[in-house]
């Protein structure tokens, strides 16, 4: 049976995007990624009646007034509290993927969202606080969960021609998360304050379309066979993705990856950060990550009201400014994507990174002077608009790309991990930390973003070298000088090699000369 359907394909391991490859890209995309978007930007627009209805409840349960400074704490904690449960997420994906495979853990984990949902729904309801809470914690797992499975997915089920196109879809669908939440959150539709927990719980409808149609669609089928050992339900996977091409090619592919991954032992965490062959690759990541999380991008997403009341945006324009920064958001994601793969990843970085530190400077000085010139506070707008152009055309994307780049196979699930912890404490802490900042030290705090953003400018510009079409062996060699390790010590047992497969590095085996 499996040679049946092994023949009568040609020998190019390629495909087109067929419907079945289309719609599990969308159905992943759209019930994860896109709920990342949208919890990011969600809680913005109702920002004081949240805030109110932890003042009425504290009220009525504890008989005293809260003031000002708790109810900041107690809205911090619920922005910030999402990035937390992000943390918890990523560190679980190892396990989840290898026992119940990725699209079996991106259809189980929407679990998390009807349970958070359903409690941020009805918090208003049964007057508890402490369900807003909870329930953004819960999502946030989810979203650690799905941030790290839905390109793993995408990029086992895609044939080499089309896992670039595949891989835009989840990070297009993350700035229409935002998009969506800044639309919906609009006084005209759910910007109202009997609506808000309705706002928070819309998340359950995405989740429930994934949950419906996914399950119909094939698993991985690199999963299937190399950590099944499945060759039937791999064929079959395959043919129902492909429609064309050499499935024979494909799973002898994978049958050379799998007898080469079983000469290798996976890194843990302690072993990737102990291994002097990759120091500089991770000390590469934690700064990209770490970076992008500090570079004021959430401080935009969290707080975008605030900042444009603070610039002194008439009240009623507010909501309408901050719709448009979310569509120049999705464009710039668009033409981030669109160009990563010709003009390469430093300039991306570098431009992205220095372009958004000029804007951090230039909010500060068009806060400082306003008062003097009011024609300032739409330079302060723009300051924003640039702030989020520069990061999704280039710092937004190409950290997690880089992260897979810079490591060999070995250590990749382990640099992920440090990756994912890194991103997501660095997002918890600006989330939590930045309102406090803002009072503290008013405009000032935009230059603290301006040097981050330039010091990883920098740090790109003298560490970082160009990865585009370039192997992991290739890439491992331009670090190898900066570890101090020779060439022999990148590859110790002598057989294993890097090839250039799928435009992408991929581990074979070739006989030692």
């Amino acid at each position: 049976m499996a040679e049946e359907l092994l023949s009568g394909n040609d020998a190019k391991i390629s495909g087109h995007p067929t419907k079945s490859l289309l719609a599990v890209a969308f159905l992943a995309s759209f019930g994860s990624s896109m709920l990342f978007g949208y919890n990011l930007a969600v809680v913005n627009s109702p920002a004081q009646y949240i805030k109110n209805f932890y003042n009425q409840t504290i009220m009525e349960t504890h008989n005293f007034t809260p003031d000002k400074a708790l109810l900041t704490v107690m809205y911090s904690l619920t922005v910030s509290i999402f990035a937390a449960g992000g943390m918890i997420g990523a560190l679980l994906v190892g396990k989840l993927v290898t026992k119940y495979g990725r699209k079996g853990t991106l259809v189980r984990s929407t679990t998390l969202v009807f349970i958070g949902g359903a409690l941020m729904g009805f918090s208003r309801r049964t007057r508890n606080p402490a369900m807003v809470i909870v329930g953004r914690f819960i999502t946030g797992v989810h979203s650690g969960i799905s941030l790290s499975v839905v390109p793993m997915y995408l990029g086992e089920i895609a044939p080499k021609n089309l896992r670039g196109f595949l891989g835009l879809i989840p990070s297009i669908h993350i700035c229409l998360g935002v998009f969506v939440a800044q639309i919906l959150g609009l006084s005209e539709l759910l910007g109202k304050e009997e609506h808000w927990p309705l706002l928070l719980s819309l998340v359950m409808f995405p989740a429930m379309v994934q949950l419906m149609l996914l399950p119909w669609f094939p698993e991985s089928p690199r999963y299937l066979l190399i950590e099944k050992g499945n060759t039937h339900a791999t064929i079959a996977a395959l043919k129902q993705f492909r429609t064309k091409g050499n499935i024979q090619a494909e799973v002898e592919e994978m049958q050379e990856e799998q007898q080469s991954l079983s000469s290798i032992q996976t890194i843990s965490v302690l072993g990737l950060l102990t291994d002097r062959c990759v120091r500089w690759q991770v000390i590469t990541i934690a700064v990209v990550n770490i970076g992008m999380q500090l570079s004021g991008i959430d401080a935009i997403w969290f707080y975008t009201n605030e900042i444009f009341r603070s610039a002194g945006i008439p009240e009623p324009q507010i909501q309408y400014t901050t719709v448009g920064t979310g569509a120049i958001e999705v464009i710039s994601g668009m033409l981030g994507c669109l160009t990563i793969e010709r003009v390469g990843r430093r300039p991306l970085m570098i431009g992205g990174f220095l372009f958004m530190g000029f804007c951090c400077a230039g909010i500060t000085v068009s806060v400082l002077f306003q008062p003097q010139a009011l024609f300032l506070c739409y330079i302060s707008v723009g300051c924003v608009v640039g702030i989020i152009a520069g990061f999704c055309i280039g710092p937004a994307g190409v950290p997690f790309l880089i992260t897979a780049e810079l490591f060999k196979q070995s250590h990749r699930s382990a640099a992920y991990t440090v990756a994912g912890c890194l991103n997501w404490l660095s997002n918890f802490t600006i989330g939590f930390v930045f309102p406090f900042l803002e009072k503290a030290t008013g405009p000032y705090c935009y230059l603290i973003f301006c040097a981050i953003c330039l010091g990883v400018a920098v740090y790109t510009i003298l560490i970082i070298p160009e990865t585009k079409n370039k192997t992991f062996l290739e890439i491992s060699q331009m670090f190898a000088k900066q570890n101090s390790v020779h060439e022999e010590e990148l590859y110790p047992n002598g057989q294993l090699k890097m090839a250039l497969m799928n435009n992408y590095g991929s581990l074979g085996l070739h006989d030692k000369k």
